[in-house]
């Protein structure tokens, strides 16, 4: 750990800070400014999800457990010649997880579980979740997807099946192009016959949408506003984070809702281990975060352009969510 010259605020010099640093000075040099939308996720950031997947106006995480509880034993009925395998790719809490290990165990069936995230904190908390049930092993792998993806596949043991769980409709944070060839490098990674079970938010009314990412309580700004307090902390910025306003709006010919951070007035930024001094204009926008919303033939016919056919798809009517079950061709 080194310290700014200037400011004195600690700088961590891991290669994940070396990337924070280099995605952070590529990213607000565009037009518009951009910050990636997996640095929201540290201890901090993760924490205050768990506490949006709580609120009333953010409905993803309910909707997807009640179809999760209802669908588990078909599911995991797809996972045979032992020992299977499981990966889920942003394990967050392990709530859903857990829900299909156990419907696993019930059915008397084991695996070796990968869970793959880029927060310390969450490979924790899911690990602690499912040291309970003796049937399941647990791999952790702090690392992006793609990454952990890669790892699983090469251990994975015998002819066992794979499922990839793909939940909470982090599909919807890739823009179309992203989309399919984040599912193709998914398909790549399996063999025919393994699994993907996606979780998606489907497109409802404006109001109901723009409340999930801009609460009343003011969560959701905090959590958006926390990168700004990471750059600070991790990067040696000097970013006045009341300075900058959270909004979302949903931007419909792209069926997104888009979250920005808002520089409240004119101002310099300086982030030492971005090299980096920027300026924002009064009104100027961070774009922080896309979340796509999705009809559920479009969901069916993006997975099977990108290899797979679908076995199952289920629909929460009330909160408007899918979960599609699908097999590698």
């Amino acid at each position: 750990m080194s310290r700014d010259p200037v400011s004195g605020a600690a700088m961590i010099t891991t290669t994940a800070a070396i990337e924070f640093a280099a995605e952070v000075r590529r990213d607000l040099q565009l037009t518009p400014k951009q910050l990636q939308s997996k640095y929201l996720y540290d201890a901090l950031g993760s924490s205050l999800f768990e506490a949006i997947c709580r609120l009333p106006w953010y409905r993803i995480t309910r909707a997807e457990n009640r179809l999760l509880i209802a669908h588990a034993d078909e599911v995991v009925s797809a996972l045979d010649n032992e020992p299977a395998t499981i990966v889920e790719l942003g394990c967050g809490s392990g709530e859903k997880l857990a829900v299909l290990a156990e419907a696993l165990q019930n059915a008397g069936g084991s695996a070796r579980v990968h869970i793959i995230d880029i927060s310390s904190q969450a490979l924790e908390q899911t690990e602690q979740r499912l040291t309970r049930l003796q049937h399941v092993s647990v791999v952790g792998h702090q690392s992006t997807y793609e990454v952990g993806l890669r790892r699983a596949a090469e251990v994975r043991e015998g002819r066992g099946s794979m499922l990839v769980l793909l939940l909470g409709s982090n599909i919807g944070n890739f823009d179309a192009p992203g989309a399919d060839e984040f599912l193709r490098a998914i398909r790549r990674g399996l063999l025919p016959g393994d699994g993907l079970l996606l979780g998606a938010d489907l497109v409802k009314p404006e109001r109901a949408l723009r409340l999930a990412y801009d609460d009343p309580l003011g969560v959701t700004a905090a959590f958006n506003r926390n990168l700004l307090v990471r750059i600070n902390r991790e990067l040696g910025g000097d970013v006045d984070v009341d300075a900058f306003g959270h909004r979302a709006v949903w931007n419909a010919a792209a069926s997104r809702v888009e979250m920005h951070l808002v520089a409240q007035r004119a101002q310099r930024v300086r982030i030492p281990a971005a090299e980096l001094e920027v300026a924002f204009d009064q009104g100027e926008r961070i774009w922080t975060e896309s979340s796509y919303k999705y009809e559920p033939e479009q969901i069916v016919a993006m997975l099977e352009s990108a290899g797979f056919q679908c076995a199952s798809q289920w629909i929460d009517p009330v909160d408007r969510f899918a979960l599609t079950l699908v097999e590698a061709i």
